[in-house]
């Protein structure tokens, strides 16, 4: 019997995340992609995002995620008949898991949280960090703010699933190892590359390298490894160039952070669309992606998919699907003299650019969203049966 034979009748998910509804990347563009390929297994979705429950400005931004998680809860107890699962990302899900237990029998539908990163190894890793004056949020009283007030609502949202998709190993053992969660009840579950991201790609020799970066203007992410990398690469490299891409922040802000040593080598492309993401990755020659802590990026995924060589930290979710020499580099965590060597390495070597850059795309060809889709419609089903609510459906 094929994995998805076993339906008798179709599941009616709610998916839902206080991020906005927007397809530019993150946590929408996960969701958008998994729901689709869940309809067409013959699923219902509905989809609540963060201007679904809570108006524009309406919150401070401090408080937004809290207002949308409590409304989030009330809106599903008030639709409790019409879904037969739930699936939040953390933090969003621990009112409604709250409510679920303290009302278990009233008719809820089981709660599956999404987690992309433990906040134990945020506090690890930007605790270092902020000795390094190399945080920028993370000050004594952010440190108390986050250990209070965030860990608690990741706590309580870990602690009151009943499932749970992980998109790293990382995260997929911490759930087992630190919060005792039933290894059947966790599922890792790494995303998929939509099919337009396998574009063809030429390896051009000189030493005129062009190097990216996607993603969020964030510490966390290493940027300042990278200013330092890029400084001594300026003698060493003389033609590189470098791009920073879908950062979320004023140009200037990142014109300000490199200094006008560094100004001639940047590029910034403050938003691109989603439709053009492949464009941009087929215009550069190396993707460069040092991050201190993640869960699993689709930007590197993307990255690989299109036959871009990458440079990635082995910690996190990096280290699941990068195989160092042989689909990618990896380097240690916050080291600006490895991502210059493996610059330089990549930079010396046309050869060494493609056979990475053809591993990679050949590696990312068993990650597509359906496959994703089926281990999720998987994780669901065995949730049902576990919490007797599988009504319906058999094997």
């Amino acid at each position: 019997m094929e994995p998805n034979a076993w339906q008798q009748q179709p599941l009616h998910i709610l998916m839902g995340s206080g991020v906005p509804r927007r397809r530019e990347g993150g946590v929408a563009t996960i969701i958008y992609n998994l729901g689709r390929e869940l309809e067409r297994l013959g699923h219902h979705l509905t989809y609540i995002f963060q201007e679904d429950l809570v108006d524009p400005g309406s919150v401070s931004p401090r408080w937004n995620e809290l207002v949308f998680s409590l409304r989030l809860s009330r809106y599903i107890a008030g639709n409790r008949e019409k879904f037969s699962i739930v699936n939040l990302h953390a933090p969003t899900g621990f009112p409604y898991g709250v409510r679920r237990r303290w009302r278990y029998g009233a008719g809820y539908p089981p709660y599956v949280m999404t987690l992309h990163g433990i906040e134990e190894r945020r506090v690890h890793v930007m605790s270092r960090e902020v000795k390094k004056s190399r945080a920028w949020n993370f000050s004594l009283r952010n440190r108390l703010w986050h250990r209070f007030y965030h860990q608690p609502r990741f706590r309580w949202s870990i602690r009151t699933a009943d499932g749970a998709h992980a998109y790293s190993r990382d995260v997929w053992s911490m759930l087992q190892l630190k919060y005792d969660m039933d290894s059947d009840r966790v599922a890792y579950i790494p995303n998929g590359v939509e099919p337009r991201f396998f574009i063809s790609r030429e390896y051009r020799d000189g030493d005129s390298l062009q190097l990216l970066y996607a993603g969020t203007w964030l510490d966390q992410r290493g940027i300042f490894y990278i200013r330092d990398a890029m400084r001594n690469l300026a003698a060493r490299l003389p033609r590189f160039t470098m791009t920073f891409a879908g950062c979320g922040v004023p140009p200037e802000e990142i014109q300000r952070f490199f200094g006008a040593e560094l100004a001639g080598r940047i590029s910034i492309r403050p938003v691109v669309a989603a439709e053009q993401m492949q464009e941009l990755y087929s215009e550069h020659d190396v993707f460069v992606f040092p991050s201190l802590m993640e869960g699993l990026p689709s930007v590197l995924l993307e990255a690989m998919a299109t036959g871009m060589p990458v440079i990635t930290t082995e910690t996190c979710g990096m280290p699941d699907v990068v195989e160092n020499d042989y689909n990618g580099l990896l380097i240690r965590p916050a080291d600006a003299r490895a991502i210059e060597e493996a610059i330089l390495r990549l930079a010396g070597s046309v050869e060494l650019r493609g056979r990475l850059g053809v591993a990679a795309r050949e590696t990312m060809k068993r990650y597509t969203w359906e496959r994703a889709a089926k281990q999720l419609e998987a994780l669901y089903m065995h949730v049902l049966e576990l919490e007797g609510q599988a009504k319906g459906w058999s094997r």
